[in-house]
């Protein structure tokens, strides 16, 4: 068994890649959720099957959050809970790109305690764990030192960039980008490819909670859309957006939001 819920996580978020590459180089069976709540496929509850059998397995104490489970409220009676997105990223699966990947997440009393994002066609694996830093297959990472928001690159979906988002007539003028997974975009702005990300409207816990640790343990900083640490193992999953960047920009950012 691993010592240490990190290790955990990353040798789990490898196996997913593993079984999700297996679905991928194939032809996956797709539905679609009720209420307009996105497509799932044949790959994602495989991985979830996996994740969550390993995982409980290792830590039976442990509470359990996923996007492909049933949520119950046995979860907000844990200490702590793994929170996890089997494929994050699901539509850039099904359209054969390659910009997804598996997010987990070790939360203690509301705080993201280890963090592990696997890209397996990528070839990439984020990881993090509270007070011991941020690494990229390994390596550390450092957010980006950026000061000019005028100069960043920010990733962000066209609609964060409508005026009713922002103090002034616009957003700042800022490069947009974009990347199908929110635990992508947070690892690339963990690793100072990109200088900041946004999502402004409520966002899911399994989205997010590996991918923001990330990020803050390689000097970066994380809150909600108002400015808030975000806290994690909710009643209802979600946080109020989320902003995250290196220090200078995501002050400014912030700043700018109405």
């Amino acid at each position: 068994m691993p010592e240490s819920d990190l290790t955990l996580l990353v040798e789990a978020a490898e196996e997913a890649g593993r079984i999700a590459n297996h679905f991928f180089d194939g032809d996956p069976k797709v539905w679609h959720k009720p209420e307009g709540a996105g497509p799932v496929t044949e790959a994602d509850l495989a991985v979830d099957d996996m994740l969550r059998s390993n995982l409980t397995a290792a830590r039976p104490d442990y509470g359990w959050l996923s996007e492909e489970s049933e949520d119950t409220s046995a979860r907000l009676d844990a200490q702590r809970v793994f929170v996890v997105d089997p494929i994050d990223g699901t539509r850039a699966f099904i359209d054969r790109g390659s910009d997804w990947g598996h997010s987990l997440a070790v939360v203690d009393n509301g705080t993201v305690v280890a963090a592990a994002v696997h890209l397996p066609r990528h070839g990439l694996t984020f990881a993090a764990a509270l007070g011991e830093g941020a690494t990229r297959n390994g390596a550390p990472i450092n957010a980006s030192s950026r000061t000019s928001l005028a100069d960043s690159e920010v990733l962000a979906t066209r609609p964060n960039l409508d005026p009713h988002h922002w103090r002034s007539a616009a957003a700042p003028p800022f490069h947009r980008a974009f990347r199908s997974s929110l635990a992508y975009r947070l690892c690339l702005v963990a690793e100072g490819q990109f200088d900041a990300m946004l999502t402004l409207r409520p966002t899911w816990e399994w989205d997010v909670a590996a991918g923001a640790l990330i990020v803050s343990e390689a000097r970066g900083a994380v809150t909600d859309r108002r400015g808030s640490t975000p806290r994690f193992n909710n009643r209802q999953p979600q946080i109020d957006g989320m902003i995250a960047g290196g220090i200078a920009l995501h002050a400014q950012l912030l700043d700018a939001l109405a």
